[in-house]
């Protein structure tokens, strides 16, 4: 599970800001938390604020982390790595990027991070907490010196070796067989699933769909079902694209096939009709949730995170509602997965369904197009508040300032 998330000089975020999954003292909506190594976990979290205020930032950053690990060891020594410091001030624009993040594998706590620019890696860092005590895995400092348990050094020293400086440490261990590098390494490339382009994830979709998993299609016909989506069976099936289609079709287009070598069929019926729909006819929000399942799917039965971009985009609120409410409830999530977005979904603004812990803003600095990053918890809330109206006007921050004479929310 992720406990926390930490980043500097990163995108918009020119200081530090840290986005915590772990929860405060109070005790309310005991069913959106579980209880870890005497740590109450958040299963969700929303992220709200204005367009352009960093909320997908946040998403990104952990995307470009999740790649660069993922692709670190067939880099080529001269390769750039995808960091991209704060730009809107020239100090921090030629100083790296700092990254951090703290998260358990079968109850036991781990911390990962690491300082670097375009061209280098100068700092890196895994420490796990077996028995709860701290223990360092490696150190790495001043891109080519390393520490490590006196008990490792040996084996990593002659890993040390096969190294480079735009290499990450974590990658090459785990590449050579290191055991303790690689359930860290497993779970921040594998682990986490990032949502953000609807084509991408379609096709990952379909190819969940296609195999043919019994439990996923009845999860999906039920999921269907009780969203009053009124459609009671789908058909997918993979399309072969005819030569002659193919030898006429531009080069860059033939370029992208061979990249997704697969074409899908989908095909709804709904309930009364005698025909099939396509997909292209079905509407963006049924196109939407259908692709979201299996992710949903997966995170559920395998305790992974799930991260969407903007989860409100063409979906209802009480359909956004119903997906918060699966990962909060304990009866659907029996394996701690975790549901993280952003949305402007301000339904969702109400201590009766999120707590104030789980409820995060961004907000940009319009002078220095700098991102912060707060929680609901940072004020003074009652519980029978109206988060929703207060949000709306301004109490919170994280809003657009538009310059007219409306105000859609006056006070009563």
């Amino acid at each position: 599970m992720l406990l926390e998330l930490s980043v500097a000089n990163f995108l918009s975020f020119k200081e530090k800001v840290t986005f915590s999954m772990l929860a405060n003292y109070s005790n309310g909506l005991s069913d959106n938390y579980i209880m870890l190594d005497n740590k109450k976990v958040l299963k969700t979290a929303a992220i709200y604020g204005a367009n352009a205020s960093g909320k997908s930032n946040l998403f990104k950053i952990l995307m470009a982390v999740i790649s660069m690990l993922k692709n670190s060891n067939n880099a080529d020594i001269n390769a750039k790595l995808s960091v991209v410091p704060f730009k809107f001030d020239l100090k921090t624009a030629g100083k790296p990027s700092e990254f951090e993040v703290k998260f358990t594998i079968r109850k036991v706590r781990y911390v990962y991070g690491f300082k670097a620019d375009r061209n280098k890696i100068y700092e890196e860092y895994l420490y796990y907490y077996p028995n709860g005590r701290e223990t360092k895995i490696f150190d790495r400092i001043n891109t080519n010196e390393y520490s490590y348990n006196q008990k490792d050094e040996k084996i990593l020293k002659d890993i040390e070796s096969k190294n480079a400086p735009n290499k990450f440490f974590l990658a090459t261990a785990t590449n050579w067989n290191f055991e303790k590098t690689k359930e860290a390494y497993d779970f921040l490339t594998s682990g986490i699933n990032i949502c953000f382009n609807i084509e991408d994830l379609k096709n990952k979709a379909f190819a969940a769909y296609e195999k043919g998993n019994d439990y996923l299609k009845e999860f999906a016909l039920d999921f269907l079902k009780k969203t009053d989506f009124n459609i009671e069976d789908y058909l997918i099936s993979t399309v072969v694209i005819p030569p002659e289609i193919l030898n006429n079709m531009p080069e860059f287009l033939k370029n992208d096939l061979e990249k997704k070598p697969k074409l899908f069929q989908v095909l709804f019926k709904h309930k009364g009709a005698d025909t099939y729909l396509s997909l292209d006819e079905e509407s963006l929000g049924t196109q939407m949730v259908f692709a979201f399942i299996p992710f949903i799917v997966e995170a559920l039965n395998t305790q992974k995170i799930l991260i969407i971009d903007e989860l409100d985009k063409s979906l209802h609120p009480f359909l956004v509602h119903y997906i918060v409410e699966m990962f909060n409830n304990p009866e659907f999530n029996k394996n701690g997965a975790q549901l993280i977005f952003n949305t402007h979904d301000t339904n969702l603004l109400d201590l009766n369904i999120l707590r104030r812990d789980q409820i995060w803003f961004t907000e940009k600095n319009s002078d220095n197009g700098e991102s912060t990053l707060y929680s609901l918890s940072d004020f003074s809330v009652r519980k029978k508040e109206n988060v929703e109206k207060g949000y709306m006007l301004g109490r919170y921050g994280a809003v657009p300032f538009i310059k007219n004479d409306l105000n859609l929310w006056d006070e009563e």
